[in-house]
């Protein structure tokens, strides 16, 4: 049964509430998130352009398309409607868009979390047991582990959206954030919200605690091969730092926003972090793991090479 919902609307304050700051922050937004869809749009492209070439046809370009395509749709969910609300009066959002709002980020994020996890294994069976690679990693294996992280990034979502449903919204409704975001809608309610922050540790506390393990180790064993073996795979594991890095940063602010007590909310500062997640690691994340990958702009010269030598002679 869902709770006594007598809002039909919510309000977001956004980022700041200074009409002087609101114009150079929609400036800085709108350019990082124009390099989001660019850097994203253009990797989707290119990873369809070299899987043309046989040489890319790998899992590892078949799970940067997906992180390409779910750092596209979480920006997009969150974005657009700041950027509208940077510009305009009217701050407001339905209440079913709100909830939707929440259910799609939180998918799209827990879906990428396991996606990362995927590939930090993709890559310690690279790095770490070539010879088994091909079975380890074969097409039905990558296309469960992606089905995987899909199922339980919806799932999960559908648990959060619909106990945050079940919760009594009947007093103010301002949303002192830039998006519907959990931590910050719980506070408008009337109702009890133990049960909620409860699942939010559990569910959160699990998604994160497993697959930054499982990217950790994944890590540390790719270190450890790389150390015992000199220089040879020094250039694998420099990409894989600076994988490392934008995980890093993912993850850190994903934990310190939500697991942590709801005494320790502080919205002024938290909306700052979540600008890193929301925002600032899906505009990274493509030139971090393919635009300065040589083998994937070295295949995309050659299928672009092919494509002009088969245009018809004018």
């Amino acid at each position: 049964m869902g709770g006594n919902h007598t809002q039909t609307k919510f309000i977001l304050l956004g980022i700041t509430d200074s009409p002087r700051a609101q114009t150079p922050l929609f400036v800085l937004f709108l350019l990082i998130y124009i390099v989001t869809l660019v850097g994203n749009v253009g990797n989707l492209g290119i990873i369809a352009a070299v899987w043309l070439d046989s040489q890319l046809q790998t899992p590892m370009y078949f799970f940067l398309g997906h992180l390409s395509f779910l750092d596209l749709c979480y920006s997009s969910v969150v974005t657009p409607k700041m950027l509208l609300s940077l510009l305009s009066e009217r701050k407001t959002i339905s209440f079913a868009g709100c909830f939707l709002q929440l259910y799609f980020y939180a998918a799209f994020v827990i879906t990428e979390c396991y996606l990362l996890a995927g590939m930090a294994y993709d890559r310690y069976v690279a790095i770490c047991n070539p010879l088994r690679y091909p079975i380890l990693m074969s097409k039905k294996v990558c296309v469960s582990l992606l089905a995987g992280s899909y199922a339980v990034g919806l799932f999960n979502s559908a648990i959060f959206t619909g106990f945050a449903l079940r919760l009594s919204f009947c007093g103010p409704n301002v949303i002192d954030h830039f998006f519907c975001d959990g931590p910050p809608l719980s506070k408008l309610a009337c109702s009890d919200t133990s049960l909620n922050q409860m699942l939010l540790f559990a569910f959160g506390g699990f998604n994160k605690v497993t697959t930054i393990s499982v990217i950790l180790i994944s890590y540390g064993h790719i270190l450890f091969t790389v150390l015992r073996t000199g220089s040879v795979l020094g250039k694998a594991f420099g990409t894989c730092a600076s994988h490392l890095m934008v995980v890093t940063i993912f993850y850190g602010t994903l934990i310190f926003m939500y697991l942590r007590p709801s005494s320790s909310y502080n919205l002024g500062r938290d909306k700052i972090v979540s600008v890193f997640y929301t925002m600032v690691t899906p505009m990274l994340n493509p030139f971090i793991y393919s635009l300065r990958n040589r083998e994937v702009k070295n295949a995309l010269k050659r299928t672009v090479g092919r494509m002009v030598i088969s245009l018809p002679k004018g």
